[in-house]
């Protein structure tokens, strides 16, 4: 029939359609009813009766009498078809979402949200009925999903639940097709072998009533980040000033693309979120309650398995913080809507994000003014200690390698296990680590494969390249095992490697049952080899060839009997039910490979640390690198001739950095004041020291010709000039701030750099602070403390000097050298440091760099050694 048209109706068509609904008992074909573009032929959202009709008619004629356009007038009330209020009632639903609706061979978007796909998507949109329509092909779908989200977008995938032929001969088959929301479903093979970057989801719930000593701000804070493409789970309890320091610590390790948080949360945590990221997601207040958080957790995990596993988990879950259940809690009420609670089911694989027992403590300051993940200058990884360190071949590699920056180590037997293993690697001559790299440079990214697999949201393609690259793995490794044995030394890399092939030992049976072709082709239908354990797959097919040998004749004829035709209809709707059969046993197949989850995830993380070893052993091979010494009883950070880990390399081998010594003992001489002239390298040379400790801590080789290391169980700095206009804050707030903070969190086992502390305030202001807060650190803390700044005359005060005397310590004064001249505007940077005090800070010398007009930079000759001499006469003076 042809398709009738809002603004013309011809008379013709009215008399069909007076006869069509005075015909009682016909009922009529819902899958004309979805595709219709009236709702005319819905017996069930109907809304035109056999009057109406007649008074439409009647309307048209007047219409015809008294103009000469043949249009209607405007309906009083929309009449929506039964697929648009399919849509708007999923809509309610997911308001924030765009909804991509399977509608036979494509999908479709409505509304506002096809506006939004024509225009990210470049794709056509045109009015439809009630609604602006546009769609693309099914086979398209995640290509145009994934440009949605990489643009911000959060999108909905809504599939149609039955096909055409079961339909047909359902109960339902005069109703609309069902549709829901699912996930994204298959994930495509390139997309596992592209490098993709963490995504986690973080939660953060406050407890402001949890604090004895209560100030203004203060709060306790509960997180819990999630990564559903490879399953990790972190959690981390922890109390926070008005600063928001510690929030801001772990925001910045973990780098969520999408934060949940509650209605009411504190204005200074807000200023902090939205100042780091604009993607966050609002839920209701009653989500972070406790009481409603213990009930759904309770729930949650006592329900999965009635016996001592059950309650281990649930033990588990309740002796975390109050603040982490509740945040737990809203993080599984968001992932039920993905079908993605799953991950959450083994609580003993969740991890807490910063254990003071285990790691060394960097928070946000320190993380941003040692540039370890990103730089200052575009806030890009080159120009990072991550940058320096990354030569990984895995995407799973490299987010282990980026947990080892971000969380040095405490225990020497740890990081002296590492340096072992990284010293084995570049020493020694065995085949058996370059035949690993070799396994190591075609992996893809296998830990985001193995979650899919887990989720069942994996593609045949995906599962196959999986279980087959991990079946070759496991292959390759068990033949090195009597070598392994014999020829790795260290304990941990024979360790990790020699347990891979018993962790990967189950793959090999789910290979031997796949058809390769179907595979690679996504038929499931031909994907399993042996059937014996699907016997539904059988009955099916069985029941397909008795149909085939009924119907088959060689005789052609342009007839088909009713026989065959009836036999023809009753063979497709067995092949419909068969492709829904192989679909649920491919869940079921998925669901069984499951239970080997942790076992194989064990095994990618050995393969991760495999790869992480062999980075820094890389990076250990660079020339001029030595293997640190990790003391825990002892308090010193001892480097000869090192460097800037990072400007070292960007200089390369055209221009050496100038190497730099340091000696600071927790028994000796545990402060250094270091000034000298700007430009002089006084930044560099402390940020050196700090980046040689990190790295040390790491496991990794330091730039430096010999080096030992005491455990520091933090470093704390405060560097660089800047307000926070956001937090409302000038830069000396800022610097206090940032000191206020250290002094809370320091201990005698910290590192501490203060840079031009007092510099935002008056002269004298500022020396007094700088002198206090030294003087707090020596006194009261007895930290190893690093200190620069530009006052000379604290490290020529009597006071500080006969104080650290007293206390059996001793400053260290650092100056850079300069060569004897008497023209302070041409001076030559030697950037070696050695003992002593600065004469003067030469900043017409960077002046002049700047290219400052040389007028100005006469008068301010002229002008300062005017007031040089002003100060020489006051002080002959006195």
């Amino acid at each position: 029939p042809k398709k009738c048209t809002r603004s013309r109706i011809c008379l013709q068509t009215l008399d069909k359609l007076r006869e069509f609904c005075s015909d009682a008992e016909r009922p009529c074909s819902r899958s004309q009813a979805d595709n219709c573009d009236y709702l005319f032929f819905s017996q069930e959202e109907t809304c035109y009766g056999l009057n109406q009709f007649s008074t439409l008619r009647n309307s048209y004629e007047d219409l015809q009498d008294t103009s000469d356009v043949n249009v209607l007038k405007p309906l009083p009330k929309t009449i929506y078809t039964p697929l648009e209020l399919q849509f708007l009632e999923m809509k309610k639903q997911y308001k924030d979402a765009i909804l991509c609706v399977e509608c036979g061979y494509k999908y479709r978007f409505f509304g506002e949200d096809a506006e939004i796909a024509a225009r990210e998507l470049n794709i056509f949109c045109h009015q439809n009925h009630n609604f602006m329509t546009a769609s693309i092909p099914t086979h398209r779908l995640f290509v145009h999903v994934r440009r949605l989200v990489a643009k911000g977008h959060k999108v909905g995938v809504v599939k149609q639940m039955e096909t055409a032929a079961l339909k047909a001969v359902g109960e339902n088959k005069s109703s609309l097709f069902a549709r829901k929301l699912t996930l994204h479903n298959p994930v495509d093979v390139e997309e596992i072998t592209a490098d993709v970057c963490d995504n986690y989801l973080l939660c953060i719930c406050e407890n402001k009533t949890s604090l004895h000593e209560k100030k203004k701000g203060d709060v306790v804070i509960g997180i819990v980040a999630v990564q559903p493409t490879t399953g990790e789970v972190v959690f981390d309890s922890f109390e926070d000033s008005a600063s928001r320091l510690e929030l801001e610590s772990r925001v910045l390790c973990l780098q969520p693309v999408e934060i949940l948080l509650p209605s009411d949360l504190s204005h200074q945590s807000e200023r902090l979120i939205n100042n780091i990221t604009s993607v966050r997601y609002r839920m209701a207040n009653i989500h972070f309650e406790y009481s409603k958080a213990f009930q759904l957790v309770t729930d949650f995990y006592g329900n999965q398995v009635l016996d001592t596993t059950g309650s281990q988990k649930l033990s588990i879950i309740l002796n975390l913080d109050k603040p982490v259940i509740c945040s737990l809690a809203t993080v599984i009420t968001y992932l039920k809507d993905f079908n993605l609670e799953k991950i959450l089911y083994n609580p003993s694989t969740f991890k807490q994000l910063s254990c003071e027992a285990e790691y060394m403590k960097i928070n946000a300051t320190t993380m941003k003014n040692l540039e370890i993940l990103q730089n200052q200058t575009d806030m890009k990884t080159k120009g990072s200690l991550f940058w320096v360190l990354d030569h990984t071949k895995t995407s799973f590699g490299r987010r282990r390698l980026k947990k080892w920056v971000t969380q040095p180590l405490l225990k020497p037997s740890e990081i002296n296990a590492r340096l072992d293993a990284v010293s084995e690697v570049l020493l020694s001559e065995s085949s058996v680590f370059g035949q690993i790299q070799n396994h190591l440079c075609k992996m893809p990214d296998i830990e985001r494969g193995i979650c899919s697999i887990y989720h069942k949201k994996s593609s045949t393609q995906e599962f196959y390249l999986i279980v087959s690259i991990l079946s070759h793995v496991e292959t390759e490794i068990e033949a090195l095992v009597p070598a392994i044995r014999s020829q790795v030394k260290s304990p941990l890399l024979q360790k990790i490697l020699l347990e891979i092939p018993e962790l990967l030992c189950p793959v090999k049976c789910y290979l031997k049952i796949l058809n390769e072709e179907a595979s690679k082709t996504g038929d499931k239908t031909e994907l399993l080899k042996d059937l014996t354990d699907f016997p539904i797959i059988r009955k099916r097919k069985d029941e397909m060839q008795d149909i085939r040998s009924q119907i088959h004749t060689k005789a052609v004829s342009r007839f088909h009997s009713p026989f065959i035709i009836e036999n023809y209809r009753h063979l497709n709707q067995v092949r419909e039910q068969l492709v829904l059969d192989c679909n649920a046993e491919w869940l079921r197949f998925l669901d069984h490979f499951s239970e080997h989850h942790h076992s194989v995830s064990k095994a990618v993380g050995h393969l991760a640390t495999v790869d992480c070893i062999f980075s820094l052993a890389k990076v250990a091979k660079q020339g001029d690198y030595c293997r640190p010494v990790v003391q825990e009883k002892k308090r010193e950070i001892v480097i000869k001739n090192g460097r800037h880990p990072v400007i070292d390399v960007l200089l390369g081998e055209h221009e050496q950095y100038v190497p730099n010594s340091t000696k600071l003992s927790g028994d000796n001489e545990r402060v250094m004041i270091i000034t000298g002239p700007n430009m002089g390298g006084k930044s560099s040379y402390i940020k050196q020291v700090a980046l040689i400790t990190v790295m040390a801590q790491i496991g990794s080789y330091v730039p430096a010709e010999e080096s030992a290391v005491g455990i520091v169980d933090g470093i704390f700095t405060r560097m660089g000039a800047a307000d926070n206009i956001y937090k409302g804050r000038s830069s000396f707030m800022e610097e206090l701030t940032d000191t206020a903070e250290i002094i809370r969190k320091a201990t005698p086992r910290s590192l501490v750099i203060l840079d031009e502390l007092g510099r935002g305030t008056s002269t004298h202001d500022g020396i007094a602070i700088a002198y206090a807060t030294l003087e707090h650190f020596i006194r009261d803390v007895s930290t190893m403390y690093l200190i620069f700044i530009d006052f000379k005359c604290i490290c020529n005060s009597k006071r500080v000097n006969s104080r650290a005397h007293l206390q059996g310590y001793f400053f260290l004064c650092q100056q850079i050298c300069m060569p004897n001249i008497t023209d302070p505007e041409f001076i030559t940077f030697l950037y070696q440091i050695t003992r002593g005090v600065a004469a003067r800070s030469y900043g017409l010398n960077v002046a002049k760099l700047a290219d400052v007009p040389e007028e100005i930079l006469k008068t301010a000759a002229r002008k300062s050694k005017e007031l040089e001499g002003l100060v020489n006469m006051k002080r002959s003076e006195k």
